[in-house]
Order: C-alpha cells, then sequence, then structure tokens
C-alpha cells in the first residue's frame, strides 16, 4: 500500500504558535483553505482508494478537499489526531513549548512510557496510530490519503519508516499541507519515499525517534 500522510492547511493556532491540540481545534484561515485545495489538486493527479482524517476540524476541512477530485467520502478516525498537550494545551509560552518538545524527545530516546503532563505516553500515541494504519491496510485499498498533524506524522513516520534517519535533513520540517508519503509490501515493512519536494534514499539508516522540533498542531 502507498500512505499519504497530508498535514493539515493553516489555522490561527499556527499562526500563534499555540499547542492546539484538543476538539475541535481552530478552523483554517483563508491561506489555509487555499493550501487545501492546492494539495487536493496535486493529488488529484494521482488514483486514491480512500481518503481518512482526524476527527479535528482542521484535518477534516482539508481531507475533504483531497477528496472531491476523486469523488470519495472522508473516513474520520480519532486515532489520527496530534499529540495531545496535555496540560499544556493553547500555551505559547518557551516552558510549555520546551516541556511538549521534552516529552517527544524522551520518546525519541526510547522512553515510550514516558508521559505528556496531563497527556498521553509515546507507546498510546503511536499506538492509536498504528491501529488506525492497520484498518487501512486491511481495506486492501493500493493507495491511500490520510490527513493528520504535524508532529505525529513527523513521529509515527520516523520510527515507522526503516528508511528515515532520526537526524536527517529532511525530516526536521514538515509545513502546512506538506505530504509524507511511504510504501510498504517488502520485508522491511515501511519505508519513506517521499517528504514534501524531496526523495528519500531506500538505503537509509534506520532511526529510533523523531529528532529536531516536532511541529504541533
Amino acid at each position: 500500500m502507498r500512505l499519504h500522510l497530508v498535514r493539515h492547511g493553516q489555522t490561527g493556532s499556527n499562526l500563534r504558535h499555540a499547542l492546539d491540540t484538543g476538539a475541535p481545534g481552530a478552523a483554517l484561515t483563508p491561506e489555509g483553505e487555499r493550501q487545501a485545495r492546492a494539495v487536493g489538486q496535486v493529488l488529484a493527479t494521482e488514483r486514491l482508494d480512500a481518503v481518512y482524517a482526524s476527527h479535528l476540524d482542521r484535518a477534516r476541512a482539508t481531507a475533504a478537499e483531497v477528496a472531491r477530485p476523486h469523488g470519495l467520502g472522508v473516513t474520520v478516525r480519532e486515532g489520527l489526531r496530534e499529540v495531545l498537550a496535555g496540560d499544556l494545551e493553547m500555551r505559547t509560552d518557551a516552558d510549555a513549548v520546551e516541556r511538549y518538545l521534552g516529552t517527544m524527545l524522551a520518546w525519541a530516546g526510547g522512553d515510550l512510557d514516558a508521559r505528556m503532563p496531563g497527556g498521553e505516553t509515546g507507546r498510546d500515541t503511536l499506538e492509536r496510530f498504528d491501529a488506525v494504519v492497520e484498518e487501512m491496510l486491511a481495506t486492501g485499498a493500493g493507495t491511500v490519503a490520510a490527513v493528520s498533524h504535524g508532529a505525529v506524522i513527523r513521529l509515527w513516520s520516523i520510527t515507522r519508516a526503516a528508511n528515515l534517519h532520526t537526524r536527517s535533513a529532511v525530516v526536521q520540517v514538515l509545513d502546512n499541507t506538506g505530504v509524507v508519503t511511504l510504501e510498504t509490501g517488502g520485508p522491511s515493512g515501511w519505508y519513506a519515499t517521499r517528504w514534501q519536494d524531496e526523495s528519500v534514499p531506500h538505503d537509509a539508516p534506520a532511526g529510533d525517534g523523531p529528532g529536531g522540533e516536532p511541529l504541533p498542531v
């Protein structure tokens, strides 16, 4: 299966750098709506068998534009939501951001039982995303687009794709409506083929978790 993981379009919380991970979350800005239409046009050139989205408004609105050219509905799954900020929700201060990133760095170091303050563990986060991907695989679909969120896309991709390296420059940025494309079917499981506009070598060394600063919301 080919899996396109799409970050949602721009929101007001993105502009404020707020840790906005709760439901229903911020709506798309006019620029975010334009971005959603644009990524929908890009993915219109490829056959899609299904489109999924997290239950947050910004992901569902972006997914609707991805699904529209294909005449598809959007399958909404809460498991695709962002890494939950917990007690840090909607904060913009440096201390909150540092604690959010620090927890994700602990996950990157292998401590998947570390808990976001008032939120999930790394194990919880990966397992809920895994469950939705397993559902996609079980449908037998050839190509699926899933609209989700910056931090969780990076976390899941880097920990599940055999050819992504934690400190590789390509994984440090995932813009609004940026697309990460992965494929599975070989003995090594998932591997990434593209990260936004960059192709990913299949022989890149595997990483042990996310690097850089994960992109929330």
